[in-house]
């Protein structure tokens, strides 16, 4: 077999379409864009997402501004000020907060967040801490762990 020699298989190649060379093509006079009209035309054609004139679905809908985060982390959140009820040097974890009512579920990751005051040591035990929150609890005698994430 010689490089010459070489083509395609047959049937898997067909010629290209010529139109506008004549009636004798079958593809002359209206050239396969049928008969008048906007798209008969040269450079006619309306726009992407033009739908006659009908208000236009980019239209109808009411606007989305930005995107959701779908592996956004989803956290419990508790406020200095409501572990006040906890006994002075007491271990405060999820399991803890969920039996005072703090928290809804340990599902989610708890947060601990700086509002409020804190006045008795505690060691407390969550997934994350704000800065504030951390500062007050070591400056009260207490004590922060943050748990490895489970999730």
């Amino acid at each position: 077999m010689k490089q010459n020699e070489i083509k395609p298989p047959a049937g898997s190649t067909r010629k290209r379409k010529r139109i506008g060379r004549g009636d004798g093509s079958g593809h002359g006079t209206y050239s396969g864009r049928g008969v008048k009209g906007q798209k008969s035309r040269s450079g006619g054609g309306v726009r992407p997402g033009f739908e006659g004139g009908q208000l236009p679905i980019t239209k109808r809908l009411p606007r989305k501004r930005g995107f959701t985060n779908i592996f956004k982390t989803e956290y419990s959140t508790v406020n200095l000020g409501k572990l006040g009820g906890f006994a002075p040097g007491s271990r405060v974890g999820p399991q803890e907060l969920l039996e005072a009512g703090l928290v809804k579920s340990i599902k989610q990751p708890v947060k601990i967040l700086g509002d409020g005051e804190i006045n008795q040591p505690l060691l407390v035990r969550a997934d994350k801490f704000s800065a504030a929150a951390h500062s007050k609890i070591v400056a009260a005698g207490g004590s922060v762990e943050e748990m490895p994430n489970a999730t």
